[in-house]
């Protein structure tokens, strides 16, 4: 009999016991501030980060307590560990046919959504693998923060493999359209019944990312963030449009030489094809429009480690000015 649950991944990053996560969000609640509360209301779809708990905890934090959907669409992405190991697909979805993923709580349910998904998806479209899921940790990095918010939460995990723009235009419209009638026939209210995250860290700076385009110091540190802050807010605030999905592949992928350099984020493929998904997808269901709002950036140099001992929360990376990894979260709305 085929394995039932899918395995945890990283069990050293993220919190796999109710202990744990509530220890965790407890910290964080009595860290946060002012500057952490954003409006819940008309909130659809977000971007999170994947990275160690006690690294860019305060950065999920502010996104996850707003959100309290029954099940969530996820959008993460296909790392160079798993290229590797089979062979670097490319163009495709990437599935997965397991029945539950671990929670803290308790397992997590799949969504029907996923299989109707692959029934109605054209096949050159997407592939299935439990093996790729196996080793990808940018969505299970999401999911215990849902299940704190709600016990019973249902997942839809996509992750998203290299394409070109016209790819990513041509397959978004295509699953955006499953997902719509998904909704229309099911009667599901956006932000309350569904929701759509996107898994993504930041900016990976220092030579074990062959990524040292300012230097490595302070002063490299403040221009590579900053310019990940740039990015991220002539991106993701206020309407969302095509061009500005557009304008992120450029910046993602590559910009020209009297440009800022590219940053090394994870999610350049996931990011643009979540946007781009949902967006037509609450256009075609509500008629509405997206628009964004940063809510948190930081990085590991910034942040340092959570101080939460004794338990099995650890750190997967070191950090220092020479290695360090950004992260953000950022809402859209309907308009």
């Amino acid at each position: 009999m085929a394995q039932e649950v899918r395995p945890i991944r990283d069990n050293v990053g993220f919190c796999w016991t109710p202990s744990e996560m509530n220890m965790l969000m407890k910290y964080l609640s009595s860290h946060s501030s002012k500057a952490d509360n954003f409006s819940a209301k008309n909130l659809v779809a977000a971007i999170s980060p994947h990275d160690d708990y006690l690294y860019a905890g305060s950065v999920y934090y502010p996104l996850y307590k707003l959100i309290k959907t029954k099940e969530v669409v996820i959008f993460g992405v296909t790392h160079g560990t798993v290229r590797q190991a089979m062979n670097d697909p490319k163009n495709v979805l990437i599935f997965e046919d397991y029945k539950y993923w671990h929670g803290p709580y308790s397992n997590v349910g799949i969504s029907p959504l996923r299989e109707i998904i692959k029934s109605k998806l054209n096949k050159n479209d997407f592939m299935v693998s439990d093996k790729a899921q196996d080793i990808e940790h940018s969505i299970e990095a999401l999911v215990p923060f849902l299940q704190y918010y709600n016990r019973d939460i249902k997942i839809t995990p996509i992750m998203i493999t290299q394409m070109s723009f016209d790819r990513e235009e041509k397959v978004s419209e295509e699953l955006a359209g499953v997902i719509s009638d998904y909704i229309r026939q099911n009667n599901l209210k956006l932000g309350r019944d569904i929701f759509f995250l996107i898994s993504t860290d930041a900016d990976h700076y220092g030579r074990d990312f062959d990524n040292i385009p300012y230097g490595e110091d302070m002063k490299a540190h403040k221009e590579a963030t900053g310019n990940d802050k740039r990015i991220a807010m002539e991106t993701f605030n206020g309407t969302l449009t095509k061009n500005k999905i557009k304008n992120l592949t450029t910046e993602l992928w590559g910009t020209p030489k009297d440009s800022p350099p590219s940053p090394v984020w994870c999610g350049k493929f996931s990011v643009p094809f979540g946007l781009m998904t949902t967006n037509k997808i609450i256009e075609k269901v509500s008629g509405k429009k997206l628009s964004g709002k940063l809510f948190k950036y930081s990085d590991t140099w910034t942040e340092g480690v959570i101080p939460i001992l004794h338990t099995n929360l650890g750190t997967t990376a070191p950090f220092s000015l020479k290695h360090w990894c950004g992260w953000l979260s950022a809402g859209f709305y309907l308009e």
